[in-house]
């Protein structure tokens, strides 16, 4: 049973379970498109929407499937890692949760030997996924392997990028400053069906000088503190004030919203593509079919024009019989005509 046909067995007075199945349905629908090479995400979306429109969720579970956002190159490379290396990111996640465990145990030793061990994961899983993407025919950039690397980052910085990155249907790359938890606001493709875990109280960062072995070095500080995490992952960047920090969230902000404008309109115009190549496509299959018939048309006329050439050829020629045959006619009439006056 279909997807389509479990939403509609949860309407009437089962609302909430109707709305459940149509998310599970718009997630399965997801799923297989995200799964999809890059440049078949567009029409792939259009034929899903007409699909899901004749099903019986109808009209509104095809607008939900219209409304999937192309990911960008590097998130689809992302999703492609998952989909066919999910050790790799497995291995991440792992490591990620070793790195918060020893930041909340304050444990600078272990964050060292840690941040070490993060930088060679990240460069292998890099190079995977350059292997990955250049093998379904779309070689990897330096500037996409840098959002690439971006996106792993967070995901072992972050619960809750790990879980975005697990789904497959990441839509932009994420990044992660060490200090504030990772924005997942449209990162992810039907986020009803994202299970983020819930944030922790931050522990204390330790300090520079704590990282640096010494006496102090592990020396954990007050445990109620609500300083930033991570923060020893990045000893010699020193905190940004205020005012600064405001106009960056601002200025990111700013531009977030561009690229988010940018990628409707350009999805927008993806899809109105799509749809007029789907036009074009009807409309050479209906030229192929009137230049077939226009060709067996100017072939009867040809045909036509050749007998109707060897049927005058030959009225003419039956023409000149016919008068030979009366003047032959009226000369022996004239030849009878003259006998008989003889004989008077």
């Amino acid at each position: 049973m279909d997807n389509f046909t479990l939403a509609a067995q949860g309407s009437g007075a089962n609302g909430p379970k109707m709305a459940l199945m149509e998310d599970q349905a718009l997630a399965d629908i997801a799923n297989r498109l995200y799964t999809l090479p890059f440049e078949e995400f567009i029409g792939a979306r259009t034929a899903a929407a007409k699909e899901a429109a004749g099903g019986p969720s109808g009209k509104e579970l095809a607008a939900e499937v219209r409304s999937l956002a192309k990911p960008s190159a590097a998130a689809w490379t992302v999703n492609m890692l998952v989909r066919s290396r999910p050790g790799i990111l497995a291995e991440l996640e792992e490591l990620g949760g070793r790195m918060r465990e020893a930041q909340e145990q304050y444990d600078a030793g272990t964050l060292r030997e840690l941040g070490r061990e993060r930088r060679a994961a990240l460069a292998a899983a890099v190079d995977a996924a350059r292997e990955v993407s250049t093998g379904l025919g779309r070689p990897l950039s330096t500037t996409l392997a840098t959002e690439v690397e971006s996106t792993l980052r967070a995901l072992t910085a972050d619960e809750g990028a790990a879980a975005a990155v697990r789904t497959g249907r990441l839509l932009r790359s994420l990044s992660a400053d060490g200090v504030e938890q990772v924005s997942l606001e449209d990162a992810v493709a039907v986020p009803e069906a994202l299970a983020v875990p819930a944030a922790k109280s931050p522990p204390v960062p330790l300090k520079t000088s704590e990282l640096t072995p010494g006496p102090k070095a592990g020396k954990a500080p007050p445990a109620k503190s609500t300083k930033p995490r991570l923060v020893a992952v990045q000893p010699k960047e020193r905190p940004a004030s205020s005012s600064v920090m405001e106009k960056a969230k601002a200025r990111a902000e700013e531009t977030r919203q561009e690229a988010d404008q940018a990628a409707q309109a350009a999805d927008e115009r993806e899809t109105e593509a799509a749809e007029l190549a789907e036009e074009s496509t009807t409309l050479a299959s209906e030229a192929k079919r009137l230049r077939a018939e226009l060709k067996d048309v100017e072939e009867r006329l040809d045909r036509a024009r050749k007998l109707e050439a060897t049927t005058a050829a030959e009225a003419r020629q039956l023409r000149r019989a016919a008068d030979k045959s009366l003047r032959s006619a009226d000369l022996a009439h004239e030849r009878v005509l003259r006998l008989g006056n003889t004989r008077t």
